[in-house]
Formats: structure tokens, C-alpha cells, sequence
């Protein structure tokens, strides 16, 4: 602030100087001033432009400094919105709002902000001195001011709306990109380019049209605002040249107060630039602040007591009477489904698509909240369990594998803070994975590519596998995450991880017989209704949908006695 008021008042210097210079060196003679002048004038030029110097590298720290801490909050609430949120917005918008948003409104803070204060410091005293030097003379030079700060503050509202579409217009350009890139393989497999290319340029063509729109606004407002700033001007020099006729102000007093007006002016003119950016920075922030303070549900912790906030030991689930749809008007995923897992170890889930499968894991995860019923942990309501505890117990593996852009062995270590040598091997071994990794050329330190496109699917997915059995959570969910992996590597898997987790739960949800037969019990779903449970033997011995996926997945026929034979023909 010091900075900004010195630099504002060594620019209404010059005005005292030119008066100086007329009224004392030229019309009186007063010659030996000019040295004293030109001394004054040069240290003048010296401290202003180091002055200026100061304002603009502070103004560029603060605003550097405050979206540092912006762009950090936002990248932490990203990570603490619920799955719901996500599904509502696109990710190229997201990133639109933690990059190119926060950059219009750095640049506000960093410069225009900083350049609004110093327009409001020149312009206040540029006035007060114009009127010390003839308050009258003053009055009717700023007559036209009224009206400008009229047509800022109209400018202004009418800015805004336009500004906010134009962010989100770049939004949906920003998702289209976005997705273009991460879908390439596809666009290019399937012949797209041209269908792709048409959704951009209409996006494309709506961003522009909101540009030009805006600019339209500005091309209106910029000569009114100039026509009223040069009225300033022309009224000084009329009845300003009257004052001096009638001899009531000097020639020097209306030099200073012609180079009064033109600073006052000059910020006049810029100051449509500058309410320009403040209504771009103001709709960016508004799409920011929309995501820092969309509401994050909270477990209502105080309800827990003591005993009950320490970690589930045993990992016994129930569902009781589980309702859950995704959105208001969707069908229910999920229909009054109990169940209990006791005694089960390894829980296997079928069911065709959309029967609800992957939706209890998400409940699990309590990535979204039930309609109706309840899921415990050890008796304990999942809705009441902090995240970070929920976190530390349950370790979920997808069927859409996602790896970082680091080494194998980031990726593996990833969820084991400071992992030792010994675990990120044991748990590549679990997954099969140590013996294609040491046939790499640089081994566990081989660099995966963007999304680990240089890997197979099946290596992919025991990479993600091994990430998630290092954890060593109570609680295992493998959502299809065998689905890539031959048969004979399965087996492999599956016998390891059932010895080394043979006193924790792991839940297995897959299409494949293959990766539920060796399960405890398992369940059968079928449009969000537990239909059959059973252990593997004993559901490929009743007629019903577990045993038609066996058939279709198995060529040969089942080895069956004949009194079995005999109760499965009963039982149709």
C-alpha cells in the first residue's frame, strides 16, 4: 500500500513542476530554479519507477501467493467430493476450474486489482488538487464524472453474465479435449475422427460466440466512456482559458490543472479494461468457489463412542434391508438386500450388468450413502465411520486399472507409506507380478507410461492387485480385477491370496466361475435382488442363473452323481 501511494502521489508532481516552470521560470524570470527543477524532477523519475517496480513485484507475489493456496484447496476438495459429484461434472471442467479459472483470477488479483487501488488513489487526489488550485473551475471539469461511474457500474452488470458463460463455455471445450485425448485409441478404432471433430468445432464455434459477444459489450461501452473522459478535457480548456482571460487563475494553474485531468483521465479510460478482467476474475471465481464449497457429508463422529472408534478386528459385514438408486429418478440398484458374512471368509458376488454388483462396493467404500437400511462393520453403521477409518480397512481393486506415470515400484508402494523392499516384492509375488517385472529391462524401477499404456491389460491389473495386497486391510474388494488374466495365472493368484489373507475378508465380484468357485459363499444378484447363495458346489446342483453361467462358460458337463442328478431335476 505504501508503494502504491507513493507512486500516486510522485505522479501529481509534474503538475506543481509545469506550474513552476510557467508561472516562476518563464514568466517571472526566476531562472535559477531550473537546476533546481530539473534535480527535483529527475529524483522524481528515479523514486516513481522504483516505487513502481516495488507495487508490480508485490502485487504479482500476493496474487501468486493466494492462488498457490487456492489451487492447493481445490485439489484437496477434489479429493473429498463425494463419487455423486463427479458424476454430475465433467473432468475437463473440473481441470478447467483449477487451472485456466485460477489463472484469471491470479492475474486479477496479481495486476488489475492492485492497478483498480492505484487508479482510486491518482484519481481522489488528482481531484482534491484541482480543487485546492480553483474549486469552481474543478466542479465543472468533473461535471461529466457522475455519469461514468454510471456507465461503469451498468457496463459492469451487463459484463458479468456474459463473462460466466464464456468460463463455461471453456469448461465444456476444456471436456471435450480432454476426452478426445483419453479416448484417441477408440475415436481412431472405431473411424470417429470426423464425428469428434464436429462435437469440438460446435463447442468450439459456442466459445467463440460468447467471445464475441463480450467483446461486443466492450466495443459499445469503451467510446462512451472516452466521449465522457474528453468532455473533461474540453470543458478545462474553454473555461479554463476564460479564467486566465479574466485573470482568476494564472497560466501555470491551468497547465497543472490540464495535466490534472489527463491523469485523472487516463485511469478513466483504462478503467473499463480493468472492470473487464474484474468481471472475467469474478465469473472464474464463482465456478471456483462452487466447487470449495459444495458440501461434504461428515460422520456425525460424536455418536461413536469410545469403544466403538477403535478399528473393526474381524471385518464382519451386514447389510440390512439395503435400498440404494444412483440419482433421484434412476431405478434402485440395489432392492432390500441383507446379508451377513459371519463365517465367510472369501465372498463371491455374481450377476449380469446392472444387477448391483460393483454398488456394494461403492456403499462399502461409502462413496455413496444408502436410501434406506443399513451397513455395519462390526456392527458399527458404515454412515458413522470417519473416512480415514473406512480407508484404513477396506482396500478395493477396480476393473478399470489406473497407474501413475512412476515406476513399478511407486506404483506397488504406493498405498504403504514407506514401504520396505521386502513387502513391495511379497506382495508382486501374491499377484504373479515379480516374474514379468524382473524380465524388464530396469525391473521394479521400469518407467510406466501415461496410464501404463506400455503393459498389458493382464499386467496392469496384477500391478493394481499387488498395490492393493500390500496394504493388508481387513478387507479385500476385487471388482473384476482378475478380468484380464489368463486362467492358469488366476488359479495362481487366487490360491495365494487365500493363504495369505486366510484370517481376513475378501470380497470377489466377477462374471467368471473361474474366480468365485473357490469362494466361501457366494451370491447371486439380478436387477439389485440377492436371488441364490451358496457355496459353488452346491449352486451348480440347483437350476437357476449360477448354473447357466457355468454352462455357458464350461463346455464339458458337470460330474454329478445321480442322486444329484436327480435333485437338480427335482428342483425344476
Amino acid at each position: 500500500m505504501m508503494c502504491l501511494m507513493s507512486v500516486s502521489i510522485l505522479s501529481l508532481v509534474y503538475p506543481q513542476l509545469l506550474k513552476i516552470l510557467i508561472d516562476r521560470i518563464f514568466m517571472n524570470g526566476e531562472y535559477e530554479l531550473v537546476w533546481k527543477l530539473c534535480l527535483v524532477l529527475l529524483v522524481t523519475l528515479i523514486l516513481k519507477s522504483f516505487m513502481q517496480f516495488m507495487h508490480g513485484f508485490t502485487g504479482a507475489r500476493i496474487g501468486n501467493k493466494v492462488i498457490l493456496r487456492l489451487r492447493n484447496a481445490c485439489y484437496e476438495k477434489l479429493h473429498k467430493l463425494p463419487y455423486e459429484y463427479y458424476d454430475k461434472n465433467k473432468t475437463g471442467d473440473l481441470i478447467s476450474r483449477i487451472t485456466s479459472d485460477l489463472e484469471m483470477i491470479r492475474n486479477f488479483i496479481g495486476f488489475d486489482f492492485v492497478q483498480f487501488i492505484n487508479m482510486g488513489i491518482t484519481i481522489l487526489l488528482g481531484m482534491t488538487m484541482m480543487f485546492w488550485i480553483q474549486w469552481q473551475l474543478a466542479l465543472l471539469t468533473l461535471v461529466t464524472v457522475p455519469f461514468l461511474i454510471w456507465m461503469t457500474i451498468l457496463f459492469e452488470k451487463k459484463m458479468h453474465p456474459a463473462y460466466r458463460k464464456t468460463r463455461q463455455n471453456m469448461g465444456r471445450l476444456t471436456s471435450i479435449t480432454q476426452e478426445s485425448i483419453t479416448g484417441i485409441k477408440t475415436i481412431q478404432s472405431f473411424q470417429r475422427e470426423r464425428y469428434q471433430k464436429d462435437r469440438f468445432s460446435e463447442h468450439n464455434e459456442n466459445y467463440c460466440t460468447s467471445q464475441v459477444e463480450a467483446s461486443r459489450i466492450v466495443s459499445k461501452y469503451y467510446p462512451v466512456i472516452e466521449l465522457l473522459s474528453n468532455m473533461c478535457l474540453a470543458i478545462l480548456i474553454i473555461c479554463g482559458g476564460l479564467y486566465v482571460l479574466y485573470n482568476r487563475i494564472s497560466i501555470g494553474d491551468l497547465v497543472a490543472m490540464i495535466s490534472l485531468t489527463w491523469i485523472i483521465i487516463s485511469p478513466m479510460w483504462w478503467i473499463g479494461f480493468h472492470i473487464n478482467k474484474y468481471t472475467m476474475a469474478k465469473a472464474s471465481a464463482e465456478r471456483v468457489l462452487e466447487l470449495l464449497e459444495y458440501p461434504v457429508d461428515c460422520p456425525k463422529s460424536e455418536k461413536i463412542d469410545s469403544e466403538r472408534k477403535l478399528l473393526p478386528s474381524n471385518g464382519y459385514i451386514t447389510f440390512q434391508n439395503v435400498t440404494f438408486q444412483y440419482g433421484d429418478n434412476a431405478l434402485p440398484a440395489l432392492r432390500k438386500f441383507s446379508h451377513n458374512n459371519a463365517d465367510n471368509k472369501v465372498l463371491g458376488i455374481l450377476g449380469s450388468t446392472g444387477s448391483g454388483k460393483s454398488s456394494i462396493i461403492n456403499l462399502l467404500l461409502r462413496a455413496y450413502r444408502v436410501n434406506e437400511g443399513m451397513i455395519t462393520i462390526d456392527q458399527m453403521n458404515v454412515n458413522d465411520l470417519e473416512e480415514n477409518m473406512i480407508q484404513s480397512i477396506i482396500t478395493p481393486v477396480f476393473q478399470n486399472t489406473i497407474l501413475f506415470s512412476s515406476s513399478i515400484w511407486n506404483n506397488i508402494a504406493y498405498g504403504v507409506e514407506n514401504a520396505t523392499e521386502e513387502q513391495v516384492i511379497r506382495a508382486a509375488k501374491l499377484a504373479c507380478a515379480h516374474d514379468f517385472i524382473c524380465q524388464l529391462p530396469l525391473g521394479y524401477q521400469t518407467v510406466i507410461g501415461d496410464r501404463g499404456g506400455n503393459l498389458s491389460g493382464g499386467q496392469r491389473q496384477r500391478i493394481s492387485l499387488a498395490r492393493a495386497l500390500i496394504r493388508d486391510t481387513m478387507i479385500l474388494l476385487l471388482d473384476d480385477a482378475t478380468s484380464a488374466v489368463d486362467i492358469e495365472t488366476e488359479v495362481s493368484i487366487q490360491d495365494a491370496i487365500k493363504e495369505a489373507r486366510k484370517d481376513k475378508v475378501t470380497i470377489i465380484i466377477s462374471n467368471k466361475i473361474s474366480s468365485l468357485r473357490y469362494a466361501d459363499e457366494i451370491l447371486v444378484l439380478n436387477k439389485g435382488e440377492l436371488i441364490q447363495k451358496g457355496t459353488h458346489d452346491e449352486l451348480v446342483r440347483i437350476s437357476g442363473p449360477y448354473l447357466d453361467t457355468y454352462y455357458s462358460q464350461y463346455d464339458e458337463p458337470l460330474l454329478l452323481s445321480a442322486v444329484d442328478q436327480l435333485q437338480m431335476e427335482g428342483s425344476q
